[in-house]
């Protein structure tokens, strides 16, 4: 395999792990004819390119025995007015399924989140953090520390809640087989309301 070609696998890894980063170990797995070294200098020189390109707005930052994409140090002024821009589009369905998984399991990783929903879920973050309705509350202890996601104070404020207990409760399918609706459905549904009432 070409240096060019692992340089476009391991950019396209480092795009899709997000703040979690990526593993020597992971990239090992994916690329297993490349020896650690030769992994090692692709991600060095492509740390090196994207430090040195003044008109990319994002840098290799290094982990733990990984790395991680991540946005340049002068950007933080910019995120910050993006982040003020009131944002009237409505959640998208994967987003809000997300942010619902969230608020009832809270602290939760990125992969329990995938497991749950059976679909990738890091497009549904990015967005849910950019809206400021969840953010960083923690580690998870063992190999790889994932990133543990919970709901802010802008959570209850966006779905017109006082608090998490006006949120439906979660219902037992076991106890209960004939209930139809669960409680990320209600909670939809109080999201369609509360969006029609804006």
């Amino acid at each position: 395999m070409t240096p060019e070609k692992m340089h476009s696998i391991i950019e396209g890894l480092l795009y899709l792990t997000g703040e979690e980063g990526l593993l020597l170990d992971q990239i090992s797995k994916v690329l297993p004819d490349c020896s650690l070294q030769e992994i090692t200098n692709i991600v060095e020189k492509m740390k090196k390119e994207f430090e040195e390109n003044s008109s990319r707005g994002l840098m290799i930052a290094d982990l733990p025995n990984g790395y991680r994409l991540t946005t340049k140090p002068f950007m933080a002024a910019y995120a910050e007015k993006f982040a003020a821009i009131p944002k009237s589009a409505p959640l998208s369905q994967a987003s809000l399924e997300t942010v619902a998984i969230i608020a009832y399991k809270q602290p939760i990783s990125r992969l329990t989140i995938e497991e749950i929903r059976g679909v990738k879920s890091e497009r549904a973050l990015q967005t849910l953090t950019v809206k400021g309705l969840i953010k960083e509350v923690g580690r998870a202890e063992g190999t790889g520390r994932a990133i543990l996601y919970g709901i802010t104070s802008a959570f209850l404020d966006y779905f017109g809640l006082h608090s998490l207990d006006e949120m439906p409760p979660l219902l037992d399918v076991a106890k209960q087989p004939n209930q139809q609706l669960d409680a990320y459905d209600l909670f939809y549904d109080k999201y369609k309301e509360t969006v029609k009432n804006l």
